[in-house]
């Protein structure tokens, strides 16, 4: 086996399946993880019992993954971008509806997939994964920074508005959401919540602006 390569967090697999039958074992190891990773938790789920619930024998869970973190980590890789919060565009467009629209779609998103439920479990013990997540929040900040810079230099937001601190409080928002379902049982009010972020980052008068030109366009 080959040295895993710096950034990648994966590492090399014991191997990558070409026939379609190995593939379909291979995929259904990872649908099995999926589910049971988000149903028991993380440490709660043993190898075994992912190829359990996969129809394969234990020893082909170990053809196609080194381990369970290793499967594990294939998941979030290839869900990463779901996990992570959506980022808000400011120009040109109704703010409100939008980004009701945005994060409504990104909880479906994150409902389906489950991973971000596993998530806490993982990440004070796993500094690689950490420092990935860490990463992609910082990129994801200087995106809503962007954004709200441009929206500034249009007139249109607050004129004392701080825009790094502005980004971070956003994306705890949106980071919140699937924790508020969680604890009151009820989905999120969407609307409600994109009101709150569109008031912290608008004037009333720049809102209804934006909103007006939203309709004639």
């Amino acid at each position: 086996m080959t040295e895993k390569d710096e950034g990648q967090l994966v590492g090399p697999f014991p191997i990558i399946p070409k026939q379609a039958r190995a593939q379909a074992k291979r995929e259904a190891l990872l649908r099995s993880g999926s589910i049971l990773f988000v149903e028991k938790g993380y440490d709660q789920t043993t190898a075994k019992e992912i190829a359990f619930h996969a129809g394969v024998a234990t020893g082909t869970f170990y053809r196609y993954f080194s381990d369970k973190r290793q499967l594990l980590m294939s998941l979030l890789e290839e869900n990463f971008d779901l996990l992570m919060p959506p980022k808000p565009d400011w120009n040109n467009l109704d703010p409100e509806y939008f980004l009701s629209s945005l994060i409504s779609e990104h909880f479906d998103r994150l409902s389906s997939v489950g991973l971000h439920r596993v998530l806490p479990e993982l990440v004070s013990r796993d500094h690689e994964l950490a420092e990935m997540i860490r990463k992609a929040k910082r990129k994801i900040h200087e995106q809503i920074y962007s954004g709200l810079k441009k929206a500034k230099e249009h007139e249109l937001t607050w004129n004392d508005l701080n825009l790094d601190t502005i980004s971070w409080t956003i994306m705890a928002l949106l980071e919140k959401i699937p924790e508020m379902h969680m604890e009151s049982g009820k989905e999120p009010n969407f609307p409600a919540i994109a009101k709150i972020i569109c008031r912290l980052v608008f004037p009333p008068e720049k809102l209804l602006q934006l909103k007006n030109n939203s309709r004639d366009e």
